[in-house]
């Protein structure tokens, strides 16, 4: 059934004026654009990564035409076995740079290679035969076959009249080869997704498989190497050309060389580049869920790449958005993962959605490449996302677990939505989600681990680097002489319970059983009552109090000033510890297993955390700061100051 209607589809298309098939092209491309709306995302997608300095509206023009020629080309197809010689003559015509090169060829035959991209009417290219003044030397073109065989006999008949013949990617490598020792040429289609089989490299500086099949044949037979395509004049009226591609003659630079001529060729002509398959998968094979954390292939050629391009970096155009959580501790426990994204996927683009109040920590702390800043609650919170549409996030990644953060990730149209999912909480608008074990106590276990087993899941590679960062900077602020030593912090509040602050009177037992030392309170504006109680008659020049006067990165510098810092288990907890801070940690209802302190010590120095109790608390936390005795924290601090070294 299907051969007989291809034949009366192509037959009824070769017998319709040209006039109404090009109504019918551009009638049923603007279909493809405008009503199917998945294409078009991917269409316009793929042209933001590729060209993100253009307008909008070029893009929009580049990609509906993209859809046009794309129907032109079927419909020439289709009415190929039925078009005369004479009016395959009048459809199609050589080029100078075609003419020169078979010419050359038949003066002095050498092993050709002639690469075809996915550039609109590639069919025409079957029929060079009729169009180069000199006879087409021995020309066999890899294509892969039908899988209809009556089909693909009619079809293959077709493309052979001319001369050329098709060598089936079945069994068609030998005859290949053996063409080449003839010193005869061999066509190719080179820009496909090539899939785990292929080489990493770039086209458009984002990361791509590619097929090594015409460098590893140029490689062999020393072939030279040329790039093909269709240039479209008007409807039905094209102009074949030929360009010579220059590379070295190794497999590798063969393969990168042949992606930097098609950028090239698109992006010097708005013609061509809207005859290019926009719609295809060209950079769909480094997407898959259970890799997409981390970089995969049979073999990797972006080191080579690197270095002929003389680029120290491989270009970041995967664009990865990842959603933070919403307090400060989670903020920062989440950092020494989005350190190991950066080296499992060098390529990606990392934008931080995060709440505004942790957009200059983590700019000063360099983790990622861009930050945005939520919006604030209200009528506009929702459309605030919907506009990031236009920015075409590839993959979303969110360390929160609400539907509200959920529907973020979806209204900002990202394709690939990735978050944790539990026993009786479905997440409908994530794409792909990971299940936490059944057996996983999550009372027993960090809640590092479980998110680094959510970012396994997806792919994430190599191990995780828990070292303590660096702020540039210092901010000494204290009121303290030069000469004194450098401060004890204290963080008597806690945001958000009250149960996890130790008492007042036990800060003010500890800051007199110490009189040698300096202190600084650190809290945040809703801390300053508790801070301003602690702090009460004492010495400005001895207990400072910075509740509620620093913002976020200020605090940060503040607290890498620090000597030791004692905390009730609060955010600025888990900051001072990401800095290297010493630690003393005052935990009583909360349980340390699951949200302790996780960065290690700094290079050369001993361990950086102490983790205090009240008496009879369980480890997984439940117990009564209160019953925590200034006695006891007073001894760890003096060891911990004992055997700390001074910080540089």
């Amino acid at each position: 059934m299907l051969l007989p209607l291809l034949k009366f589809t192509g037959w009824l298309v070769a017998h319709t004026p040209e006039p109404l098939l090009d109504g019918l092209a551009g009638a049923l491309g603007n279909a493809i654009y405008y009503g199917l709306p998945r294409r078009r995302r991917l269409i316009l997608s793929n042209l933001h990564h590729a060209f993100p300095e253009q307008p909008a509206h070029w893009r929009r023009a580049i990609g509906r035409e993209s859809c046009r020629r794309l129907i032109e080309t079927g419909l020439l197809s289709l009415a190929t076995p039925y078009l005369s010689a004479d009016r395959y003559r009048r459809i199609i015509s050589a080029s100078p740079g075609l003419v020169a090169a078979f010419g050359e060829h038949h003066a002095t035959p050498f092993p050709t290679l002639i690469c075809s991209p996915h550039i609109a009417y590639w069919e025409a290219q079957t029929a060079l035969g009729l169009v180069i003044p000199t006879p087409l030397p021995e020309f066999g073109t890899i294509f892969r076959p039908l899988d209809n065989p009556a089909a693909n006999a009619f079809v293959t008949e077709s493309r052979e009249r001319y001369g050329l013949r098709l060598l089936s990617r079945r069994e068609g490598f030998a005859e290949a080869m053996k063409i080449l020792r003839r010193r005869a040429v061999v066509g190719v289609l080179f820009d496909q997704n090539a899939g785990m089989q292929g080489a990493l490299t770039t086209l458009f500086g984002r990361v791509c498989a590619t097929t090594e099949l015409p460098g590893l044949l140029a490689e062999k037979f020393q072939a030279r190497v040329y790039g093909i395509f269709a240039l479209r004049r008007a409807f039905w009226r094209i102009e074949i050309g030929l360009e010579r591609v220059t590379s070295d003659s190794t497999s590798a630079g063969v393969t990168i060389a042949l992606n930097r001529w098609l950028e090239g060729l698109l992006a010097r002509d708005d013609n061509l580049c809207a005859s290019w398959l926009w719609a295809h998968d060209r950079w769909r094979n480094q997407d898959v869920p259970a890799r997409r954390l981390r970089l995969e292939a049979k073999r990797d050629l972006l080191a080579t790449e690197g270095v002929q391009r003389s680029l120290p970096l491989l270009p970041r155009r995967t664009r990865l958005w990842i959603r933070l959580p919403n307090w400060l501790g989670d903020v920062v426990m989440a950092l020494p993962l989005l350190r190991a994204l950066r080296a499992s996927r060098p390529d990606a683009e990392i934008t931080l959605v995060v709440r505004a109040q942790f957009a200059g920590l983590l700019r000063d702390l360099k983790i990622g490449d861009r930050v945005v800043v939520l919006p604030p609650r209200g009528w506009g919170y929702d459309r605030a996302f919907v506009r990031l549409r236009t920015e075409y996030p590839d993959t979303w990644l969110l360390f929160t677990n609400s539907f509200r953060g959920d529907l973020e990730a979806w209204l900002a149209g990202s394709r690939q939505r990735f978050g944790i999912r539990r026993a009786g909480h479905p997440r409908p608008l994530l794409t792909h989600s990971y299940a936490v074990p059944g057996d996983f106590d999550e009372a027993a276990h960090h809640q590092f681990e479980l998110w680094e087993n959510f970012l396994r899941h997806f792919g994430l590679a190599g191990a995780v680097d828990r070292t303590p960062f660096t702020l540039g900077d210092s901010a000494t602020g204290s009121v303290a002489s030069p000469a004194a030593p450098r401060p004890i912090g204290l963080i008597p509040g806690s945001e958000n319970l009250p149960a996890k602050r130790w008492p007042v009177e036990h800060w003010r037992a500890l800051i007199e059983a110490l009189p040698a030392e300096n202190f600084v309170i650190f809290g945040t504006p809703n801390d300053a009552p508790i801070a301003a109680a602690v702090a009460a008659g004492f010495p400005p020049s001895r207990v400072e109090n910075a509740a509620g006067r620093t913002d976020l990165a200020t605090f940060a510098r503040r607290l890498q000033d620090c000597r030791l810092l004692v905390t009730n288990d609060t955010g600025g907890l888990h900051l001072a510890n990401a800095l290297g801070v010493p630690l003393v940690a005052l935990f009583g209802p909360t349980n340390p297993l699951r949200t302790g302190p996780i960065f290690g010590a700094p290079a050369g120095q001993s361990a950086q955390v102490s983790i205090l109790q009240p008496p009879g608390c369980p480890a997984t936390g439940g117990g009564l700061l209160a019953q925590l005795p200034p006695s006891q924290v007073v001894n760890r601090v003096r060891e911990r100051l004992a055997a700390s070294t001074e910080r540089v």
